[in-house]
C-alpha cells in the first residue's frame, strides 16, 4: 500500500496483559454488531501483523446456550487467530453462567468479554447493554458467574459512563469488577443517551484508571486516527485503546496503530483508490467464503461500499451502483470504472459511522427508580438472537 511518510510518535503504554494473554501494543478492536465478523477481524488482523487483539460482534448468552444456527458461526474463528476473543451479551446470570461455562469447556476461545455498553433501544428496553450497570447487584451477580464458569480464561467488560449524565455508574461498575475478578475494563466515553453523538470525554476514562489501579483501563471513543490513540493514553493514562468506528471502511488503521505505539518512524498507510478497491474485493471475497456464497457475501459486504469510499471523488451515481452489486464480478466491474490513481483524501481519516446523538433511552419500566433492586429482570430478557 502506499505511505505518506509522517513519522509515528512513541509512546510510553506498556503491554496489555489479559489474563495469560500478552496484547501489545494495546490494541483492540471493538466488538461491532455485522461488521466484526471473522472476515473483517482477518483484514484488521493482517494489517496489523498479527498484533493487537480482535472481539468477535455481540454474541448472546441465550442465543448461545441454545446453540443457534446463526451464532454457532458467529463463533467460528480463523485458525491463525489468537487469541479467539468473544464478547456475550445477557442480562441473567444464570444463562450467561451457562453460556461462559460452555464456551470454557468446549474451548470455544481464549477470552470473554462482557458487554454493558450497547446503547440501542432492543437492548437497553430489555435492561441489557449499557442499561444494565445502574442495577449494581445484577451486575455484580453477572460478572460473578462469568468469572466463576470462565475456569482459566480471562474476562473482561465493557461499558459506558452510564444511562445519563444523571445516572452515571462507570466508578461504581469499575469497582464492581475489581472486586469480582475481572481482569480489565473499557470505558467508552459516553452515555447511553449520548448513544455516538456528541464528544467522547476521555476525562472519565482518567477518573477510571485512577478509581480501579489494580486493573487495566481501555479507552473508547473518538479513536479516528493513531494520533488519537496516542493522545487519549498520554492524556487519560489508559492502559490501551479500543477503536470502533474509525476502522469501518479503513482495516489498515491498525497497521498505523501498531506503527504509532512501537515509535517506528514508519510510514503510515495512505492507500490509492486502486489499493482500497482491491481490499474491497478481497473483504466482500471473504465474505462470500465466510457465508458459503458469493451473492450473499456480495450483499452482505454492501454496508461497507460508503465507509471504503469516503473522500473518494466517486458520482452518486456509481456509489448506489456499487451498493446494491450481488456478485464479485459486477463489484470489480464497477470498482475498475472509478479514477483508481487518486490518493488518499485528505480529511478522509475523520469521524465514520453513526454520528446520532440526545436519543431518549428505552428503559424497563420503573428501571430507574431503585439501583439495586433486580426485581423483573430475568432469562426471558434475553434477546432471541445474536449481534445486537
Amino acid at each position: 500500500m502506499s505511505t505518506l511518510t509522517t513519522p509515528a510518535p512513541g509512546t510510553t503504554a506498556a503491554p496489555l496483559r489479559i489474563g495469560p494473554h500478552t496484547v501489545a501494543p494495546p490494541v483492540v478492536l471493538a466488538p461491532m454488531a455485522g461488521i466484526t465478523n471473522a472476515p473483517f477481524r482477518t483484514l484488521c488482523r493482517e494489517f496489523s501483523g498479527g498484533k493487537g487483539l480482535f472481539v468477535s460482534e455481540m454474541i448472546t448468552t441465550r442465543a448461545l446456550v441454545e446453540r443457534n444456527e446463526k451464532t454457532m458461526q458467529l463463533i467460528h474463528f480463523d485458525a491463525t487467530e489468537t487469541p479467539r476473543s468473544i464478547q456475550l451479551y445477557g442480562v441473567d446470570p444464570v444463562t450467561v453462567g451457562k453460556a461462559v461455562r460452555m464456551i470454557a469447556e468446549e474451548d470455544l476461545a481464549d477470552h470473554i468479554d462482557l458487554n454493558f455498553g450497547c446503547p440501542v433501544p432492543k437492548v437497553t428496553r430489555k435492561g441489557g447493554g449499557s442499561a444494565l450497570p445502574y442495577k449494581r447487584n445484577l451486575l455484580r451477580a453477572i460478572v460473578r458467574e462469568a468469572v466463576t464458569g470462565a475456569g482459566g480464561l480471562p474476562v473482561t467488560m465493557k461499558m459506558r459512563k452510564g444511562i445519563d449524565d444523571d445516572h452515571l455508574t462507570f466508578l461504581d461498575a469499575g469497582r464492581i469488577a475489581v472486586e469480582e475478578g475481572v481482569t480489565a475494563v473499557a470505558l467508552h466515553g459516553r452515555t447511553t443517551a449520548q448513544h455516538y453523538g456528541g464528544t467522547a470525554d476521555w476525562d472519565a476514562i482518567a477518573r477510571l484508571k485512577e478509581h480501579v489501579p489494580e486493573i487495566p483501563v481501555l479507552g473508547n471513543g473518538d479513536i479516528w486516527s493513531a494520533e488519537d490513540a496516542l493522545r487519549m493514553v498520554r492524556e487519560t493514562g489508559c492502559d490501551g485503546v479500543v477503536v470502533g468506528r474509525g476502522c469501518l471502511g479503513r482495516p489498515w488503521l491498525f497497521a498505523d496503530l501498531v506503527a504509532a505505539f512501537e515509535g517506528r518512524a514508519d510510514a503510515y498507510v495512505r492507500p490509492t483508490l486502486r489499493e482500497v478497491a482491491d481490499v474491497m474485493v478481497r473483504h466482500a471475497t471473504l465474505l462470500g467464503e465466510w457465508i458459503g456464497d458469493e451473492a450473499r457475501g456480495v450483499i452482505d459486504f454492501r454496508k461497507h461500499v460508503a465507509w471504503y469510499l469516503k473522500g473518494f471523488a466517486v458520482g452518486s451515481e456509481m456509489r448506489k451502483r456499487l451498493a446494491i452489486t450481488s456478485s464479485l464480478e459486477a463489484l470489480r466491474a464497477g470498482l475498475d470504472e472509478l479514477d483508481l490513481d487518486q490518493p488518499w483524501p485528505t480529511g478522509a481519516d475523520g469521524p465514520r459511522g453513526r454520528t446520532s446523538g440526545n436519543n431518549r433511552v428505552v428503559l424497563p419500566d420503573g428501571w430507574l427508580r431503585d439501583p439495586y433492586d433486580c426485581a423483573g429482570v430475568g432469562e426471558d430478557a434475553e434477546l432471541d438472537t445474536s449481534g445486537g
